[in-house]
């Protein structure tokens, strides 16, 4: 079986980053070392506040880190990339001028599989960063792929915006505060499922009866790049 190498721009947060590498491995139809993927993985934590150059529309710097980041694969010379930034899909065309390798867009492929697990016209739930709420990047993708959304109340994403960058900054966090919002957008606003769209939320191990309920954007990206990468799902 082929095994195409595959880039990774991390750091965005590095904790992310970490599991997303974790779960490719758990992932990846394996016996031994040599079946793996081969990885190369940029841990860019220094890389400008994604949310903040969509706010201030500063993209400028934002972009010239990535596309540094994308020479550096390009040398490597990687098959594909990933980046484990829902954020940062808000930049996807301006990135995929700056890169003749392919770049496995996590928000398209998180809408088509939804689509094929739940069906056309099916409403959902996102959850996100400011940046990716406000721009309408997960919106957009839902509609292109017959979807129906809803966003938070102003409140709940406030709250949605803290447990991110309390994760980020490393600080105790409430899951029961997001397990409520997930449930009232399945109950109240009659979510049919909820995307986890952003990778910080990832981390957070939520209660069985509220995960059911929930497409994680991370896990479809870690199995498009495992697929992408040549290699076997595990079942």
């Amino acid at each position: 079986m082929s095994n195409m190498k595959l880039g990774v721009v991390g750091g965005m947060g590095p904790m992310a980053t970490s599991m997303f590498f974790e779960r490719i491995i758990k992932k990846t139809m394996a016996t031994k070392d040599q079946e793996h993927m081969d990885m190369v993985i940029l841990n860019h934590a220094t890389m400008p506040d994604r949310t903040e150059a969509i706010i201030t529309g500063n993209d400028a710097l934002f972009l010239s880190h990535i596309e540094h980041d994308f020479k550096m694969l390009e040398m490597m010379d990687v098959a594909y990339i990933a980046i484990p930034c829902n954020t940062s899909h808000f930049f996807m065309e301006e990135m995929i001028k700056l890169t003749h390798i392919p770049i496995i867009n996590m928000v398209e492929e998180t809408a088509k599989e939804i689509k094929v697990r739940y069906g056309v016209g099916k409403k959902v739930g996102i959850l996100a960063t400011n940046g990716t709420i406000q721009t309408g990047t997960y919106e957009r993708a839902c509609l292109n792929h017959g979807l129906l959304f809803e966003k938070p109340s102003p409140a709940d994403q406030e709250t949605v915006m803290k447990i991110i960058y309390d994760i980020k900054s490393d600080l105790p966090i409430e899951k029961e505060q997001l397990e409520q919002i997930i449930m009232k957008m399945v109950t109240v606003n009659q979510c049919d499922c909820v995307i986890l769209a952003c990778t910080e939320l990832s981390l957070i191990k939520l209660k069985k009866d509220v995960a059911r309920f929930c497409v994680d954007a991370m896990d479809v990206l870690v199995e498009r790049a495992i697929v992408y990468s040549g290699k076997q799902l595990k079942p």
